[in-house]
């Protein structure tokens, strides 16, 4: 009998017991924590799985089936030049407008496929942490010294925290690359252009179908690409059609009949471009259940994704909600006055509590620029408020579950207390020079 696993459960099971035992379902501050949990989770089910969580899944499946390990190993792994690994990890968030749930996938594919665990974390930290609208946003909004400083300190982290990780864990991977290097070269059944134009196509989808609306604008170049980010993202459907008939080599009768099907669904509800998007993701989903090979491996690896990733998620979400509360809601358990006062100033103990508190809440993408804002205006300090932009977006609840599954519980708390840290000494920085 494996006597740790049983106290393991054990420990779960009185944990349980002693919070249900002691519930004070009585207390008012407890009703409202409850309700905002759910509130959080259906405001999440209803803004971010649709349009985020499920083009990033299909996106993943692509990693996983189409992109060849060799190809992955080629610039994440220990094949690759340290710089260009890196490098690419390090700009990747400026193509993808992901939150800290909607990289996950991406990031355990290319893990899973083969890249290092320094160049992984970098893209794991990068993905969220500064996508390019993001940053624009953050300088018109909040000061263009913070947007300067939120590019410099994103990507220096994800280098940093990337290099820190796969010094710690560097007998780990030196055994990776010892076995990468004797890996045979396996010739790519199509060209990596096909492949990378299929990608780049699923990406453009996932950027622009998420395109937010400037706050406080109705003119200029930002405003025209929300206002017609559905006929871009009907563009790039198109594209995607052409593609799976000549690159991933689906039935082009499958593609034709669901192009018909999406068609029809966004003429009778012009009003609603969401069900035509639906209407795209069970058109794929069908066209890629009823092929073989290749196209039926990239649904088998999208599903197991899904199937890995949403249950934490989910109860990540419900926790952060019960914890954290919700912008629309009545509070959480920790009421957000403590969190105001706790960040005026530029003391340690104010930057390290807007770096633990980022951490563990969950920002969608540009959301955490409002947040921000508002807590600029009610005393919070310059330097807290860079802690929160570095350590908030990149990490979360969820985000964590998640990577525990995928890298285990030790490197997950390394990582994350990596990311507190560093966010905790650049906020002083900032802080004292601003």
């Amino acid at each position: 009998m494996n006597w740790k696993e049983q106290y393991k459960s054990f420990l779960w099971i009185t944990g349980f017991f002693l919070f249900a035992y002691f519930m004070p379902i009585e207390g008012e501050t407890f009703k409202k924590a409850v309700i905002d949990a759910f509130v959080l989770a259906k405001w999440y089910a209803q803004e971010h799985v649709l349009l985020c969580l499920i083009p990033a899944f299909f996106i993943a499946g692509v990693i996983a089936v189409f992109i060849s390990q060799n190809a992955v190993v080629k610039y994440f792994g220990g094949k690759a030049k340290r710089w260009v690994a890196y490098s690419v990890a390090a700009v990747s968030g400026t193509v993808l407008a992901v939150c800290s749930c909607t990289i996950l996938p991406l990031f355990s594919s290319i893990h899973k496929r083969g890249a290092g665990l320094g160049p992984a974390i970098a893209f794991l930290y990068s993905g969220p942490a500064i996508n390019i609208l993001a940053i624009i946003l953050t300088a018109r909004i909040l000061g263009f010294e913070l947007g300067v400083a939120r590019v410099i300190g994103a990507v220096t982290f994800s280098v940093v925290i990337g290099v820190i990780m796969a010094y710690i864990y560097r007998d780990e991977e030196k055994e990776k690359t010892a076995a990468q290097l004797v890996m045979p070269e396996i010739e790519d059944e199509r060209p990596f252009w096909q492949t990378a134009l299929h990608f780049f196509i699923l990406v453009a989808i996932l950027v622009f179908v998420n395109w937010g609306k400037p706050a406080g604008e109705t003119t200029g170049f930002w405003y025209f690409m929300f206002a017609n980010k559905w006929f871009i993202t009907t563009a790039f459907g198109l594209a995607y059609a052409a593609s799976m008939i000549y690159i991933i080599k689906v039935n082009k009768w499958y593609i034709l009949a669901g192009t018909l099907f999406v068609a029809l669904a966004g003429f009778f509800f012009y009003e609603t471009p969401t069900i035509a998007f639906i209407a795209a993701v069970i058109a794929t989903t069908l066209s890629l259940t009823f092929s073989k090979d290749e196209p039926n491996q990239w649904l088998g690896e999208t599903w197991g994704f899904a199937r890995q990733i949403m249950p934490l998620l989910g109860a990540g979400v419900l926790v952060a909600g019960f914890l954290l509360g919700s912008a629309e809601g009545n509070g959480g358990i920790i009421p957000k006055e403590w969190i105001s006062t706790l960040l005026g100033g530029n003391s340690l103990w104010s930057n390290f509590f807007a770096s633990f508190a980022g951490a563990f809440m969950y920002f969608a993408t540009l959301t955490e620029i409002p947040i921000i804002q508002g807590l600029m205006n009610s005393g919070m300090g310059k330097g807290p408020a860079l802690a929160l932009l570095l350590a908030g977006p990149a990490l979360s609840l969820p985000n964590m579950l998640v990577i525990r599954s995928v890298i285990g519980t030790q490197k997950t708390v390394v990582y994350v207390s990596l990311v507190i840290v560093m966010a905790t000494i650049s906020g002083m920085l900032y802080g004292t020079l601003f």
